[in-house]
């Protein structure tokens, strides 16, 4: 199959999925030449639309860079809602996502990308004169904590590493009502958000799930993981991001112990996605960090599923509670549950059921509201919610 070939099959699995829509990015990913950015890699393997290529690991395996997957930077691209003649500023560079930046501001735009790794610059600098976009893109390398000041202000940002916080660069150098698109981690669950920049405060205007390697440099704020059953195949843990320490003992042992199983009679579609449950679950829990299990574990009983993001859990003292599925008469809806373990796990995994099912009657039409204000801003200032205090922001979480 040739490049081209290649590049349009991507494009027609990006419009089913509903990735991409405008016509001005569908054009851009119809061109650009992504294979170009990981020779080392088989050319037909970086056309498929959930395929990113890792490309850089820390000693601990800890992915620190990488070539999103199509169906991401589509997504993100969309989010931002770029027009010809814009001024963008990527942080996280690379190359590619600039070249379909590049191609959507067309010559009277400039993209300017940054990343804090020089290896990802040099990356960048190879592959764009390749493609032909390095008279419209700038490379920076640098700390994207700041920005790239010298090219501001921005129309745009789109941020393509996870971040915990909103860094006041990326404020001050957008213009007011210029849109950031940031994926953006909020008790441990990552969504990318689209926000518009009103005077000091950034609104939300949608987001969708999705996962990225871990900002470096100032603005590194990584999760923590504790582990609860550490035989390597079957390792179980969880991951904590402002959440407080566990009493790991205690949980090994509720772990190892019975479970007890609750259902909630709410339904969802075999395609149906749980990201919204989840983000309201993380809302109105104080301690509910995120259960990771291997494979052999799920084998072995110890949990009852996996997941590459982690399972929203509920944590209680010595006790337990994960949300669960399990099937129904229905072949294509599953009901939605939770199972416990330790002395509580029955009270847990019932106040578990309980905010489900308040989720399903007051919330599931409806869509988290997000707001970023600067650190220090007063309580009555903030709508009601969940508030998470960063060391830049303070982020509110509302639903309606």
């Amino acid at each position: 199959m040739s490049e081209q070939q290649l590049r349009d099959e991507m494009v027609g699995q990006l419009i089913g999925m509903g990735a991409l829509r405008s016509s001005h990015v569908v054009a851009a990913f119809r061109k650009v030449p992504r294979h170009l950015a990981t020779p080392e890699v088989d050319m037909a393997r970086t056309y498929v639309a959930e395929h990113a290529v890792i490309t850089k690991t820390d000693s601990g395996g800890v992915q620190l860079s990488s070539v999103s997957a199509p169906r991401i930077q589509a997504m993100q691209i969309e989010q931002a809602d770029i027009r010809p003649g814009m001024r963008v500023l990527e942080i996280g560079s690379g190359g590619v996502n600039a070249a379909y930046l590049a191609e959507i501001v067309g010559k009277d735009g400039l993209v300017v990308t940054t990343d804090i790794d020089p290896e990802v610059t040099e990356r960048a600098e190879r592959f764009l004169p390749k493609t032909g976009y390095h008279d419209r893109v700038r490379i920076v390398t640098g700390d994207g904590e700041h920005g790239a000041p010298d090219h501001a202000p921005y129309d745009r940002i789109i941020v393509t590493v996870q971040a915990a916080d909103i860094p006041p660069a990326w404020i001050d150098q957008l213009v007011d009502g210029g849109r950031l698109v940031v994926p953006l981690r909020m008790r441990g669950m990552t969504r990318t958000v689209a926000f518009v920049r009103e005077g000091e405060r950034m609104v939300s205007d949608g987001f969708e799930l999705c996962g990225f390697v871990p900002m470096q440099g100032a603005g590194e704020d990584r999760v923590r993981l504790v582990v609860l059953h550490d035989i390597e195949e079957e390792e179980v843990g969880l991951r904590l991001d402002d959440h407080p320490d566990p009493d790991t003992e205690a949980l090994h042992a509720a772990l190892h112990g019975p479970r007890v199983e609750a259902w909630s009679a709410v339904t969802l579609a075999g395609d149906e996605s749980k990201e919204h449950l989840d983000l309201w679950l993380a809302t109105v829990f104080d301690n509910l960090p995120l259960l990771i299990a291997k494979p052999g574990a799920r084998a072995r009983g110890l949990v009852d599923s996996v997941s590459p993001l982690g399972i929203p859990t509920l944590v209680e003292r010595d006790s337990l509670a994960y949300r669960a599925v399990r099937p129904t008469d229905d072949p294509d809806r599953f009901e939605l549950g939770a199972i416990g373990h330790g002395p509580g796990a029955q009270e847990i995994a019932d106040r578990m059921i309980e905010q489900i099912q308040i989720w399903d009657r007051e919330h599931r039409s409806h869509r988290a509201h997000i707001e970023v204000h600067p650190a220090g801003t007063p309580d009555d200032r903030l709508s009601e919610g969940r508030v998470m205090d960063r060391p830049h922001t303070r982020i509110a979480i509302t639903w309606p």
